[in-house]
């Protein structure tokens, strides 16, 4: 049995039901996204760093392993599960809260933490992201931001896989 605490970064990670309670006591303004992060690439990182630099804290929502199955991103989706998925993403400076949701869509854990900021990836128009209307409707923004190093965990495990036949 090892003596040593737990790392500070698992701090970062939040319970669902904590999750409206958790975004209430960080500094404003409150930049949220959401995602997959299967398998943390600098597209990820860079992303996230953009977005936390909108605000002063950003919370990162994260498809629970059952939430990424029914998105049809592969059988084998997702590679890592979702506590690996949510240390990996809390260890991040840019990082102040992560937490899992199980629906099809954020919108829930969106209503719950009401940010003031709200992003997505350059793939997602701003009339597409989910929680936008009432991010708007409370004068928040929105925004998509343009990806940088336009990387994917798909194309990532499609280049591994051809490399192993």
């Amino acid at each position: 049995m090892s003596t040593f605490p737990l790392p500070l970064f698992e701090r970062k990670i939040c319970l669902p039901e904590e999750l409206g309670v958790r975004a209430r006591m960080l500094p404003a303004p409150v930049v949220l996204t959401n995602g997959c992060f299967d398998i943390l690439h600098r597209g990820h990182v860079t992303y996230l760093a953009q977005a936390r630099a909108l605000g002063a804290s950003l919370i990162v929502l994260v498809n629970t392993d059952a939430s990424v199955k029914r998105q049809d991103k592969g059988k084998d989706r997702p590679i890592n599960p979702l506590p690996d998925r949510l240390a990996m993403l809390a260890a991040l400076e840019s990082v102040n809260l992560v937490a899992g949701f199980d629906e099809d869509t954020p919108e829930a854990a969106i209503l719950a933490c009401q940010p003031d900021i709200l992003v997505k990836g350059g793939d997602w128009p701003v009339e597409a992201i989910v929680g936008a209307e009432a991010t708007l409707a409370r004068g928040g923004q929105v925004y998509s931001i343009p990806f940088i190093h336009p990387l994917s965990t798909t194309a990532f495990l499609e280049k591994i896989r051809k490399s192993a036949l």
